[in-house]
């Protein structure tokens, strides 16, 4: 049951760093905080991200790129580009490392307001606290382990972030509904997404990327909509607006 409750836990944990600061915050300015917290969900992000954590900076000029050209060659993620989803994960993987170690160039316009701290982003992306993560992964499971068939879930745990990109960017491409007609193959995935905190509605949120609310519909629920809107109230973040849920789409 423990590695069950610990999976669980950091599937969520992971996925709410990933969509609220390095998505929401960093790639697309959905909100704004201080200095201070800005640092506090820098080490938040890392410790629920562990092994799979990514530079908030270079992802999101990853994502902007995404943005700007969707499904062209220039996308650094897209099945279009990619024979299979294994192919579109490596060369996302290689897009990350050389927009983090600053190999390709990249202009003005996607640096510019993102959070950078370089210091803690050069240990956290090191192979030192990569294997450190790891070797406490593999020892979770050494103690809590109750049958073989659980250490299935390991490699999923090391390489969490991954697992989630993998889902959005390659079956919200491939598979789902559409709310709005757009020139890329972007789609809502989940009509309810409790699964991915609102990451799959993918066509909503190329529709309107600065939204802080990735739900259109009644039935699209955002859970990380509500803690925003919770953060916000406690002044922890700051919106311009918040969005009413939509509910004109038929």
């Amino acid at each position: 049951m423990a590695i069950f409750i610990f999976f669980a836990a950091l599937w969520y944990l992971s996925l709410f760093s990933q969509t609220f600061f390095q998505h929401r915050y960093a790639a697309h300015g959905a909100f704004t905080m201080s200095k201070g917290w800005e640092k506090f969900f820098f080490i938040f992000t890392y410790i629920t991200q562990g092994s799979s954590y990514m530079s908030p900076r270079a992802y999101a000029i990853m994502h902007r790129l995404h943005h700007a050209h969707t499904d062209t060659e220039l996308d650094p993620h897209s099945p279009s580009n990619s024979s299979n989803i294994f192919a579109m994960m490596w060369g996302t993987r290689t897009a990350y490392q050389q927009i983090l170690h600053n190999k390709v160039e990249v202009e003005a316009r996607y640096t510019k307001n993102l959070p950078d701290w370089g210091a803690f982003d050069r240990f956290a992306n090191s192979t030192f606290s990569r294997l450190m993560w790891v070797a406490g992964y593999i020892l979770f499971f050494i103690v809590f382990a109750t049958n073989p068939y659980q250490y299935l879930l390991l490699p999923i745990v090391i390489s969490m972030g991954a697992f989630h990109g993998a889902i959005v960017n390659w079956f919200a491409h491939k598979y789902g509904y559409i709310n709005f007609k757009l020139r890329n193959t972007a789609m809502n995935l989940l009509f309810v997404d409790v699964l991915m905190l609102g990451e799959s509605y993918h066509n909503n949120h190329h529709k309107h990327p600065s939204s802080v609310n990735f739900g259109q519909r009644w039935f699209e629920i955002d859970p990380v909509f509500y803690i925003i809107k919770l953060l916000n109230s406690l002044k922890v973040i700051k919106l311009a607006y918040i969005p009413k849920q939509q509910m004109t789409i038929s």
